[in-house]
């Protein structure tokens, strides 16, 4: 390597306004998830039937509808990247799927959990339950493929498609225990849940606690862009160097 083809990495700058933002926004997700913290374990009442077990699901159920959510936007953000060439939608794509990768596995971990408490079992077969596993395999496939698979557009083309299945299987997923008999509870939360489901307590504190896991998750996107695109700078530098 010559003097005349080496680069050089650029002084870091002070992010500005950005950077106020992010903090705010941790500091706002931690203060929400004191208060989700506080309604859980001292302010909403114990299910009569499920006992302490029942607390899991201020966890699950957020952890579960951002997983959904997220390969929505893996999706979205896809599509987009294959529209306009730009290489931040699919940053954006390739930090969703990671976050909702992460997410889906904690949704079924905990609902093994909650359903051992439940059912006494710690899987079955249940549509839900198998469309979400479904999901799961997708987000790995996925992360997969951009890893081992072809390099720039050629990838992100081939993870759009992937990402696509994805966002189909994500509503069943969500409307599954209303679409087909199963022993998964009924939605909660959401524009078809069963009205007096659940304590009006026990909702005031679930959808608390999704709002502080949707900050949480907000955050956590952003600050895994910011990486994402580094390291894209980072391999650009090196193959202008190699």
């Amino acid at each position: 390597m010559t003097l005349e083809n080496t680069a050089v990495l650029p002084a870091p700058v002070a992010e500005g306004p950005r950077g106020f933002v992010r903090d705010g926004l941790l500091i706002a997700c931690a203060a929400l998830m004191a208060v989700t913290l506080y309604l859980v374990f001292f302010w909403a009442p114990t299910d009569a039937n499920l006992g302490v077990s029942q607390r899991v699901l201020y966890f699950h159920v957020p952890v579960a509808i951002l997983g959904l959510f997220s390969i929505v936007v893996v999706g979205v953000a896809s599509v987009a990247h294959l529209v306009t060439r730009r290489e931040s939608w699919d940053s954006v794509a390739y930090s969703a799927a990671e976050i909702g990768a992460l997410l889906t596995s904690l949704a079924i971990v905990t609902g093994a959990m909650w359903g051992k408490a439940t059912w006494g079992v710690w899987w079955t077969w249940d549509p839900k339950l198998t469309l979400t596993l479904v999901l799961w395999f997708i987000y790995v496939g996925y992360l997969m493929l951009r890893a081992y698979g072809p390099r720039g557009s050629q990838g992100a083309r081939y993870g759009a498609v992937v990402a696509m299945i994805g966002a189909i299987d994500a509503p069943l997923v969500y409307y599954a225990a209303n679409l087909w008999r199963t022993t998964h509870p009924s939605l909660v939360v959401g524009p078809v849940a069963e009205s007096g489901a659940i304590d009006p307590r026990m909702a005031v504190a679930l959808v608390v606690a999704l709002a502080a896991f949707t900050l949480l998750y907000v955050y956590t996107l952003i600050e895994r862009y910011a990486l994402r695109r580094s390291e894209a700078s980072v391999d650009e530098l090196y193959r202008r160097t190699a």
